[in-house]
């Protein structure tokens, strides 16, 4: 009597291994898609953080700080309180190709002074896509009213 063995045949072997990689290649896309989105709700979080600091600065001060006194890594305070301990650096990479010259930092510029009353500032950021309502894949822009949307 001859025994038949039970195995798998090549053909059969080769679908099940052309499954694998297509399902392990569809999970790294979504992976990459979850981590950009990350980065971009990171972003929006620190132009708030940055906002709520400046706000209460302001309401201290009576003015925002000047332009060149914003930087990554360096606090925002006056001469007696700390409001943020250190401007946060956006995370990395930059996504968007929407972006000009892919912009590594948050960029904070004061407009007009508290003595005339016309008080503000400029904060630019990128996003790399949508982010709830504010678009994404371009510089956007955050004032003392919120972020500016298009």
């Amino acid at each position: 009597m001859k025994q038949e063995k039970k195995a798998f045949t090549l053909i059969e072997l080769l679908v099940v291994i052309a499954i694998i990689g297509l399902l392990s290649t569809l999970s790294i896309l979504a992976l990459n898609q979850a981590r950009a989105r990350a980065r971009d709700t990171k972003r929006i979080s620190d132009v708030r953080q940055i906002q709520t600091a400046l706000e209460l600065y302001y309401n201290e001060v009576g003015d925002y700080p000047a332009t060149g006194e914003v930087k990554p890594g360096e606090p925002i305070a006056s001469t007696n309180n700390t409001y943020l301990a250190a401007v946060p650096t956006p995370p990395t990479p930059v996504d968007g190709s929407g972006c000009p010259g892919k912009q590594p930092e948050y960029t904070y510029a004061e407009t007009g002074s508290g003595v005339a009353g016309d008080a503000s500032y400029t904060i630019k950021y990128c996003l790399g896509a949508d982010v709830n309502t504010v678009p994404g894949n371009s510089m956007q822009t955050a004032t003392p009213a919120g972020i500016v949307l298009p």
